[in-house]
């Protein structure tokens, strides 16, 4: 409305100008601007369809929103369909595939250890049983030349307490023997002293009488 009165203002003065110069005015003459009324008309069109809503909200652009609302989900679908998501795909399928090669050359790994421990355990069995073989080997041994050494030893010292006994009754003979010649000299001694001299023979037969 501003606008208009100040079209028709400008008109007002351009008519005064015009009538102080003796130019012909237009509404003066009954023959008016097309031109005018046409601004004046638009002008006032477009300050009746004015409206103070914000326009995102506004009832009226609803149709149209909705319409690029859906050619940019369109747009956007396709772009992420054809661009985006193949990579992501594509992204992914490798993250798979690695995480997928590591899996595998982890448990490759862990077959692998496990087979050297049980390796390891079957080994440290089989040293076990060697040596606890040895050392019964060796014990049979050592008590096998303990048996032959005491037999020896035993058989030695019977032999050896044998020839002493056999010594020692010998001796015990021999000794006898002289212990007879020993009385029989003794006595003869004593009773010579006695009854004076007697004959050896004599002496000896009753040593041996007396002893018998």
């Amino acid at each position: 409305m501003m606008v208009t009165q100040a079209h028709a203002q400008e008109a007002d003065t351009h008519t005064e100008m015009a009538t102080e110069h003796g130019e012909p005015v237009p509404g003066a003459t009954g023959h008016e601007d097309p031109t005018v009324d046409t601004h004046a008309t638009t002008e006032a069109h477009g300050d009746a369809g004015h409206s103070d809503v914000f326009p995102p909200f506004d009832p009226a652009t609803f149709p149209s929103q909705l319409l690029w609302l859906a050619i940019s989900f369109g747009a956007l679908y396709l772009l992420m369909s054809k661009l985006a998501l193949p990579r992501i795909g594509g992204i992914l399928e490798n993250r798979k595939l690695l995480i997928d090669t590591d899996l595998a050359a982890a448990d490759a790994d862990r077959q692998k250890t496990d087979a050297a421990i049980a390796a390891y355990e079957k080994a440290l069995a089989e040293a076990k049983a060697k040596a606890q073989g040895i050392a019964n080997q060796t014990r049979e041994a050592i008590q096998a030349d303990l048996s032959a050494k005491r037999s020896a030893a035993e058989t030695d010292l019977s032999a050896k307490v044998s020839a002493a006994e056999a010594r020692i009754a010998a001796t015990k003979a021999q000794a006898l023997t002289h212990v007879d010649e020993i009385a029989a000299e003794t006595a003869q001694a004593v009773v010579s002293q006695l009854v004076g001299e007697v004959s050896p023979d004599s002496v000896r037969a009753a040593v041996a009488k007396v002893k018998g």
